[in-house]
């Protein structure tokens, strides 16, 4: 199910500059008014700057201060290309030159000379990063915000009947918005699939990854019928050693609740009986994504049944440095009888704190349960 990207300015601050003609047509001027141009900006700074530089020099430094060119520099170094920022620094540097001969060489201090430069050196970074990008201004940014809203949207379970409950719980790395867990799912009718992705590495540094491997494991979620052994096809395709990728996917019939798990080197799902009262660890395994060609996984059947749930998770919820997984495991099936008291909905987040305290990784966590 597509989603339209979030707005990159929030709908009330829209509102209140609707409201304020003037405000809108600035923006509307910086953004596709001929300021947008490279060119244009370059002329327009470089006045700027000479401007500043004569009027200091000849009317006053406490009008027209020269600390106005570091705004000039840090503006050019955000909307600029590289070759035209240079430029820029150029005129910059021939302005200070220029009031340091007029007024004397104390008119430029050691400190505005340092944090110019500095300024510069940060300007330039910028713009040669976007120039690797090949975007201009701050079209980079918007566009890894797209990246997350869509990332974000995607890893939200399809709506189900009322007689049904989900909840998703992602915690990355470090309070990123990007991470190496993500989740996948769709609908078709009856038949819900869920795939929860863990990609090696945490926080930023899997990010790309997830993102990337999110868009091709949504497009095979659904289309093909084993969903693993087509993801594992796909990285045993792929060149180089870029880590390891385990997943679990359950197929689920909301009308019967009859369930199929399938994993692939992921922690194994846990299933809580309400007849019994106890959570059961399945016994569905099989091998890491992308290690060999032909991917064999044993799946596990089942059955969910009033007032059962299913509990999906990634290793960062229950693996710790200096302590076995086994440990980890029996700490979260002890932490998820506080679910009960609660509700699942409202104790899937307080399980996720609970298990991810003391430590930094991307954590994720899917409730599935029937009321």
């Amino acid at each position: 199910m597509s989603t339209r990207p979030a707005p990159l300015i929030p709908p009330r601050v829209r509102a209140v500059l609707v409201r304020v003609p003037l405000l809108v047509r600035l923006v509307r001027f910086v953004r596709r008014g001929p300021l947008a141009r490279d060119r244009n900006l370059l002329i327009t700074l470089t006045v700027v700057t000479v401007v500043v530089g004569l009027l200091a020099a000849q009317v006053s430094t406490e009008w027209f201060s020269p600390s106005l060119l570091i705004l000039v520099t840090l503006v050019g170094g955000l909307q600029l290309r590289l070759r035209s920022l240079v430029v820029l620094l150029v005129a910059v540097s021939v302005s200070l030159g220029y009031l340091a001969v007029a007024l004397g060489p104390g008119s430029v201090g050691v400190g505005l000379a340092v944090t110019i430069g500095f300024t510069a050196v940060l300007a330039l970074l910028m713009a040669r990063t976007r120039g690797k990008l090949g975007v201009q201004g701050l079209r980079g940014d918007a566009m890894l915000l797209e990246l997350r809203d869509r990332l974000k949207s995607q890893g939200e379970l399809p709506p189900l009947p009322k007689d049904w409950g989900g909840k998703v719980v992602l915690k990355q790395a470090g309070g990123s918005s990007f991470g190496g867990d993500f989740l996948v799912s769709m609908r078709d009718g009856d038949q819900v699939d869920i795939a929860l992705v863990d990609v090696s590495g945490k926080g930023v540094d899997a990010g790309t990854r997830a993102l990337l491997l999110s868009g091709t494991f949504g497009g095979l979620l659904g289309s093909v019928d084993d969903f693993l052994p087509a993801c594992n096809a796909y990285l045993h395709r792929q060149r180089g050693d870029e880590g390891f990728v385990t997943a679990v996917h359950v197929r689920l019939d909301l009308a019967t609740g009859a369930y199929t798990i399938t994993s692939a080197g992921h922690p194994p799902v846990v299933k809580f009986d309400a007849g019994t009262g106890n959570w059961k660890v399945a016994s569905a395994k099989g091998v890491v994504l992308g290690v060999v060609p032909d991917l064999h996984c044993e799946p596990e059947t089942g059955t969910l049944h009033k007032g059962d749930a299913l509990l999906l998770y990634t290793d960062g919820l229950i693996e710790q440095p200096g302590r076995d997984i086994d440990a980890g495991l029996d700490r979260l099936l002890g932490e998820a009888e506080r679910l009960l008291p609660s509700g699942f909905r409202d104790g899937a987040r307080a399980l996720v704190n609970a298990m991810a305290s003391g430590h930094n990784d991307d954590c994720a966590l899917v409730l599935i349960w029937r009321p």
